[in-house]
């Protein structure tokens, strides 16, 4: 009985040991980002940065757009993939996994920002308080 204890014991602790491993080349290796790959972050960054940008989210595809007529360029993020119109030319370039990651954070970030100092902008014009709107309306 205790051999079945201990077997089934050292087979539950192997489960575990090679769930945790990295199996294979594909896990273990790190493409490097290409020149075009650096670039496209780049353009990205300074769209994202640009006080004229234009944010939009589509929440069910979760697709990412920004538009800034200055620059004169239009980029969509979704799923790994950029792609950058220019009303001349079309770029499709495909982002690493890190850098997907770290071009959505920024982009969600700096959209939060923006939310937030229009949600201060819209709380810095209210001239009544719900109280004051209540006494109004019940003195009609």
């Amino acid at each position: 009985m205790k051999r079945i204890i201990n077997f089934f014991r050292r087979f539950k602790v192997n489960l575990y040991l090679m769930s945790r491993k990295k199996t294979g080349f594909a896990a273990t290796y790190e493409e490097q980002p290409t020149s075009y790959e650096k670039t496209c972050f780049q353009i990205c960054l300074k769209a994202i940065k640009h006080a004229d940008s234009k944010f939009m989210i589509a929440p069910k595809s979760e697709k990412r757009y920004i538009e800034n007529k200055p620059m004169d360029i239009f980029i969509t993020i979704d799923g790994g993939r950029v792609d950058l119109t220019n009303h001349v030319y079309h770029y499709s370039v495909k982002l690493s996994d890190r850098n997907q990651e770290r071009i959505t954070y920024i982009f969600d970030t700096e959209t939060e920002k923006r939310r937030l100092s229009y949600e201060d902008l819209i709380n810095s014009q209210i001239k009544n308080s719900l109280h004051n709107v209540l006494e109004r309306i019940t003195n009609l």
